[in-house]
């Protein structure tokens, strides 16, 4: 069951509650491969059965959009991924990406699909995680953000079973045939093999990517997902 939705706002515009500010390889997305500064926000509605990060369901510290900004600009990039938990039950989640862009980043967001995507300022990049039904929080999905999708947004499907993948066919089928080039399938680690995955992609030759685990591939002795 998901959690109740209780957007997280102190009493001064702007502070947000972090989990987390790190510096990585971008691994989810067209943007893959490049070095990235990620800004972890802390809480989740969602609690999916395979989450890699429950330790953002609660730990966090509060920090002024200058903060976030200032520990952003240490490190020796222009890409910022701003992630979670879920992000969007923070209201002002939106003003710190408008100020990174104003600040010349290329920002990106990762969000869980239950949350309106149209709050996003319009330069940002969305990557849409669809959660599909192993998750057991499909039935949670705001299928209206696909219809809100903008041509430089992005789609992600975590495929743990044929299920899974069934269930992303259909949903691309009704709704992603214009941004197909930009729909990633993902191997749930480490229920899917990537090899039966990429061999379902190949027998039914549907536009979509499939995603390696790279964060896994790299540093596979890491818990945490940086």
């Amino acid at each position: 069951m998901p959690l109740p939705i209780v957007p997280w706002r102190d009493n001064n515009e702007g502070n947000l509650l972090i989990n987390e500010i790190f510096y990585s390889i971008q691994g989810e997305s067209s943007f893959a491969g490049l070095p990235c500064a990620f800004i972890r926000l802390t809480g989740c509605n969602l609690r999916c059965r395979y989450c890699d990060t429950p330790y953002a369901y609660h730990e966090g510290e509060e920090k002024s959009l200058d903060e976030i900004i200032s520990a952003v600009s240490a490190y020796q990039t222009n890409v910022v991924e701003i992630t979670g938990g879920e992000p969007l039950l923070q209201e002002d989640c939106p003003l710190l990406m408008e100020r990174l862009i104003q600040k010349g980043y290329q920002v990106l967001i990762e969000t869980n699909g239950s949350q309106d995507i149209r709050r996003l300022p319009r330069e940002s990049v969305c990557i849409l995680d669809m959660k599909c039904p192993s998750s057991d929080m499909s039935e949670y999905m705001d299928f209206n953000n696909l219809h809100h999708l903008r041509s430089r947004d992005e789609v992600k499907f975590v495929i743990q079973n044929r299920e899974d993948y069934m269930w992303a066919k259909t949903v691309m089928s009704g709704y992603l045939s214009p941004f197909s080039r930009k729909v990633w399938l993902s191997p749930a680690h480490p229920a899917m093999d990537p090899r039966e995955l990429a061999d379902w992609l190949l027998a039914d030759g549907i536009p979509a990517h499939l995603h390696l685990p790279l964060h896994r591939i790299l540093w596979p002795e890491i818990n945490r997902a940086k």
